[in-house]
């Protein structure tokens, strides 16, 4: 049997019904190693810090700007009009990423356009790379349609924003679901991009829903992510189609992972 990924899931998706630090403790009862929480900033860091400790998972990843996005921007690094607020919000996200030991911070674009929002992106991301050299950064395509407007929505743009800034700390973030959307050709976008990979994460389309729901072959994904030697996380980011246990059979059904890193 081929070897698997490390999993590990996102709490902004899975067992929504559960304050944050109980889907940590939910997470670990089914046997994932780590963790990811989109948006944390209205628990207390020391809530889920207790609870990670508590469990021994590891915390993958948050997003940056700390506020939760419901009704407003989606991240701001590429809108000239917030320059100053994204690095008033970035050191927020810092210090909040820091205390909960969190491996990757997830940078966000927003809704912009044109020369004037990549030169933005491009000079906050190197003001943030220099401003945090010890803290893992990513930037992640999104498909426009999920999120129509939003600036950073191919995987070539993000490959020559990464080239350009040149920072060791900063990374793409790749995620399976936005690859098939936004190029029809998931192994063909990771041969391309995988070398710049730092996290992965997954959902099956239409729906967004687990692996087996729909017409993408994560199984197949998932041994090639071992082909090429990826070491990171792969985290299920999907909306389960039902309860989110009952929706973990495609976890079930994997070999053991290697211990966590």
């Amino acid at each position: 049997m081929p070897p698997v990924p490390k999993f590990c899931a996102n709490l902004s998706f899975l067992w929504k019904d559960l304050d944050p630090p109980a889907r940590i403790h939910a997470a670990a009862a089914v046997g994932f190693d780590a963790v990811e929480i989109l948006f944390p900033y209205d628990t207390p860091a020391q809530d889920m810090r207790r609870a990670l400790d508590a469990t021994g998972l590891v915390l993958a990843l948050i997003n940056c700007p700390p506020p939760n996005y419901t009704g407003g921007a989606r991240g701001f690094a590429a809108v000239p009009a917030d320059r100053d607020r994204f690095r008033t919000d970035f050191r927020r996200a810092l210090r909040y990423a820091q205390t909960l030991k969190a491996q990757h911070l997830h940078i966000m674009s927003g809704v912009a356009e044109g020369d004037d929002a990549r030169a933005c992106l491009i000079d906050n991301l190197t003001w943030a790379c220099a401003e945090a050299p010890d803290q893992s950064l990513t930037i992640e395509p999104i498909n426009p349609h999920d999120m129509p407007g939003y600036f950073l929505n191919d995987f070539d743009l993000a490959a020559q924003v990464i080239d350009a800034v040149g920072a060791p700390n900063l990374g793409l973030q790749f995620d399976a679901y936005h690859a098939h959307r936004i190029t029809g050709d998931l192994a063909a976008t990771w041969a391309r991009h995988g070398a710049r990979v730092r996290h992965v994460q997954f959902a099956d389309h239409p729906g967004r829903h687990e692996p087996g729901s729909g017409e993408i072959d994560l199984a197949a994904f998932f041994t090639r992510l071992d082909a090429d030697g990826y070491d990171g996380w792969a985290s299920a980011e999907y909306a389960p189609a039902g309860d989110t246990d009952d929706g973990l059979g495609w976890l079930r059904d994997q070999p053991a992972a290697p211990a966590a890193k």
